[in-house]
């Protein structure tokens, strides 16, 4: 793994893709986010869900915190923040890609 982390200054302007090998279903109270290369099952509470989806529709971390910022009326740069270590977390278990990069665990 490389030493520079995902969640530095320029997370927010990436591009981020959800995988072919990832699907994912929004319900009520969670989000289920399936890896089919290591068919294991992730949970996100109803915000990281929000979040997810909100990934997924913009394609970058940026649009994505200002997606969100407006619609919970909260500060931008909190959401930013949260939303960079929930990409990082993402990233290192295989569900999106940054800027092309794929990053699957071994298995």
């Amino acid at each position: 793994m490389s030493s520079k982390t995902l969640s530095d200054a320029s997370l927010p302007a990436a591009n981020v893709a959800i995988p072919q090998h990832v699907v994912h279903r929004s319900f009520p109270a969670e989000t289920v986010v399936l890896n089919l290369r290591t068919g294991t099952y992730h949970g996100l509470n109803p915000t990281g869900g929000a979040m997810f989806d909100a990934l997924a529709s913009t394609g970058s971390a940026r649009a994505a915190a200002a997606l969100i910022a407006e619609r919970y009326d909260q500060p931008e740069d909190e959401v930013e923040q949260d939303l960079c270590e929930l990409c990082e977390a993402l990233h290192e278990r295989g569900l999106i890609e940054i800027d092309g990069r794929a990053n699957t665990p071994d298995g």
